[in-house]
């Protein structure tokens, strides 16, 4: 009977590779995008077990890659520190990274027969779907980013998320590697309660800790007694260095010391991801040289801080869906000398439907400077009326400029961008898709 069971599986899967295959043909043959998502899904209707199945042939295991923020540029780093020693791998790399993605990803991979060739799969997953993903998957190594805020009409509070993922990568095998950030307290407390064996990432560089706690700020109380932590410093939201006056629950040391580690991506944000990447390839047994000249070499992922030139000037597009991404993307572009910025603001499902957390972002900062700033998006007026309360003078020197339509938006913070400066465009998830159509000519998804 386990035969013939095994034997009928096998023949679904042959088919459900088949007839994905089949689509991503017509998809990517009509450009209506990149097929990183239809496939996977009519191919799970047709092998409900494909996840299962076809993460059991990937040779050295799966690498999940979970957490609010930096999950799309921590996955490529390890997936081009890994391809450089020679290995062939998976890797949602359009960033679909709910299960139908996954899929696909794998997919792409597959003969006819459903016989999968790769050596590692690299696959960021969406922290909603965690839990569902573990068992099928069962990762080598999960690394856990962060948890912030992010689209509350789907996913809640990030206490609600930490407690679903401790619960079912308690039940992995002990040989399951976690990675999570030592700073991030929620996660620092998850690897300590974990039974597998566990290491961490994290900064100790004092020297940049910010000047004060921001507003968008999350989990700054114990996770496991409600008390207030004391913070030494924060390097942006709540992540910081801090510990527990109650209980002593305190910040795990990191594995490496970061301040030995440099990275050629702009923000203090892309530490952590480089940190996360160069942790995980290492535990691969990758060598630190090879390590660290792909770091140094690295560009970054599809719309985050990506640079390109358009008409001869220079555009940085900065993946701004949250407010602690967006704060962090403001701070990017403070610290620059460039005077224009284009805000582009969806509410559509990969964004989330709900805008109001536009009120916790320090855009004063943004508005204090002075310069241009283009709106556009979805909810091109919310975002224009957050900016104007922003303003903390009458005499601000502030051009703001609304435009409802997007390609017309673009084309006015060009022409506003002097030669010998860079436009800074920071769009929500939908909207950066968007913008990199409407620049590049082509589609991501």
């Amino acid at each position: 009977m386990g035969n013939k069971i095994q034997f009928i599986d096998r023949l679904r899967l042959a088919f459900a590779v088949s007839v994905a295959k089949s689509v991503t043909f017509i998809v990517q043959f009509l450009r209506l995008g990149a097929a990183s998502v239809l496939p996977g899904s009519i191919a799970r209707r047709i092998q409900p077990r494909l996840l299962e199945l076809l993460s059991q042939q990937v040779k050295n295991g799966v690498i999940l890659i979970a957490g609010t923020n930096g999950k799309t540029t921590t996955a490529l780093l390890l997936c081009t520190i890994l391809e450089r020693k020679g290995y062939r791998i998976a890797h949602n790399s359009t960033g679909a990274n709910l299960e139908n993605g996954l899929i696909s990803a794998l997919l792409e991979n597959t003969n006819l027969l459903g016989t999968l060739d790769v050596d590692y799969a690299i696959l960021e997953v969406d922290e909603n779907i965690v839990p569902k993903v573990l068992t099928p998957l069962q990762p080598r190594i999960i690394l856990c980013l962060n948890l912030f805020r992010d689209q509350l009409d789907r996913y809640g509070e990030v206490d609600t998320i930490s407690k679903r993922w401790t619960k079912v990568i308690s039940t992995l095998p002990p040989e399951t590697v976690v990675i999570p950030n030592a700073d991030d307290p929620t996660l620092s407390n998850l690897g300590q309660q974990l039974p597998q064996r566990v290491l961490f990432f994290g900064l100790n560089e004092p020297e940049h800790y910010l000047e004060a706690i921001p507003h968008a700020v999350d989990s700054i109380y114990c996770p496991r007694c409600g008390h207030s932590l004391d913070y030494k410093g924060v390097y942006l939201s709540h992540l910081g260095d801090f510990t527990c006056p109650q209980c002593g629950f305190s910040k795990s040391k990191p594995t490496l010391e970061s301040s030995e580690w440099s990275q050629i991506l702009v923000g203090l944000y892309n530490k952590y991801n480089t940190l996360a990447a160069a942790t995980a390839a290492i535990e691969l047994g990758v060598d630190e040289v090879t390590i660290r000249d792909t770091i140094n070499n690295f560009q970054a992922a599809f719309g985050r801080a990506e640079d390109l030139v358009i008409n001869g000037k220079r555009v940085r597009i900065l993946l701004s869906k949250n407010p602690v991404g967006t704060n962090e993307t403001i701070r990017v572009v403070t610290q620059s000398t460039d005077k224009t910025t284009l805000l582009v603001l969806n509410d559509r499902t990969p964004d989330g439907t709900d805008v109001s957390w536009i009120w916790d972002v320090d855009t004063e900062k943004l508005v204090e400077r002075g310069g241009t700033l283009v709106v556009s998006g979805d909810r091109v007026y919310d975002l224009a009326l957050r900016l104007r309360y922003s303003e903390k003078s009458p005499e601000s020197t502030l051009n703001l400029i609304v435009e409802e339509d997007l390609r017309q938006a673009i084309a006015t913070a060009l022409e506003h961008t002097p030669d010998n400066e860079t436009l800074h465009i920071l769009p929500t998830y939908s909207a950066m898709l968007e913008v990199r159509e409407v620049l590049t000519g082509r589609k991501i998804l």
